[in-house]
C-alpha cells in the first residue's frame, strides 16, 4: 500500500449528502476481479448523461478538477453497500483523500485497508472549505498526516484528528498483512507453545 504523508493537491467540493456506494460505483461495474479501470466508472451516473457525453456541470468533469485527488464532501459519505469496489474506484479515479463530516461504517474499514485517507470535519467547516477552494480557483492544498493539518492556498492552517492506528497505517503504508507481520515473532513464540 501506498504511504501517505503530505499530499498537495487540487481539491474538488462536493456537496452531496448521502452519497452511497452505488453513485460511487453502480453495481453493474462490479463484476471486474481487478481494481484496476474502475476509476472511469466513479460517479458514473453524475459524471456522464446517458448517452456516454460528460455532464459539464459535474465538478470532476471541470479542468481545475478532473484531476483532484482530494474530495470535499458533505455528511455520510460512502453510506449503503459494503461494496470494496467503492472504494477501489476511488482510488484508481486518484482519489486519496476525502474530507467530510461523516461517512459510512462500512466504507471506512474499507477506505482504511486500502490507502484512503478520511478526515472527519464539522458541517461548518466542511461547507466553508468547499467555499474557501473554489474562491482560490480550485488552487492546491496541502493535507500533512504528520502534523495533523490542512493548509489552503491562502496559508489558513485547519487542524484535524485520525484515528492514531489508522495514521500509523497510513504513514507505514501498511495493508492488513503488514500490520499483522508487525506481531510476527509473537505469533512465531505463540506456534511453538501450541
Amino acid at each position: 500500500m501506498e504511504k501517505f504523508t503530505r499530499l498537495t493537491a487540487a481539491a474538488a467540493p462536493l456537496p452531496l449528502a448521502n452519497v452511497d456506494t452505488d453513485m460511487i460505483i453502480p453495481a453493474r461495474f462490479m463484476k471486474a476481479l481487478s481494481r484496476s479501470g474502475l476509476g472511469r466508472h466513479a460517479f458514473q451516473e453524475l459524471r456522464y448523461a446517458p448517452d456516454g457525453t460528460e455532464r459539464a456541470a459535474f465538478v470532476l468533469n471541470a479542468a481545475p478538477c478532473r484531476n483532484a485527488q482530494i474530495l470535499i464532501a458533505d455528511r455520510n459519505f460512502g453510506c449503503g453497500s459494503s461494496r470494496e469496489h467503492a472504494v477501489w474506484a476511488l482510488a484508481d479515479f486518484g482519489i486519496r483523500c476525502i474530507i467530510a463530516p461523516s461517512f459510512g461504517d462500512i466504507f471506512s474499514n474499507n477506505a482504511r485497508k486500502n490507502g484512503l485517507l478520511l478526515i472527519r470535519l464539522p458541517d461548518e467547516v466542511c461547507e466553508r472549505l468547499r467555499e474557501a477552494v473554489a474562491l482560490a480557483q480550485f488552487a492546491p492544498l496541502t493535507i500533512d498526516l504528520i502534523d495533523l493539518r490542512i493548509t489552503l492556498a491562502s496559508g489558513e492552517d485547519i487542524a484535524f484528528d485520525v484515528d492514531p492506528d489508522d495514521r500509523r497505517t497510513l504513514i507505514e503504508g501498511l495493508d492488513d498483512i503488514a500490520r499483522t507481520m508487525r506481531h510476527e515473532a509473537a505469533i512465531a513464540r505463540f506456534e511453538r507453545i501450541a
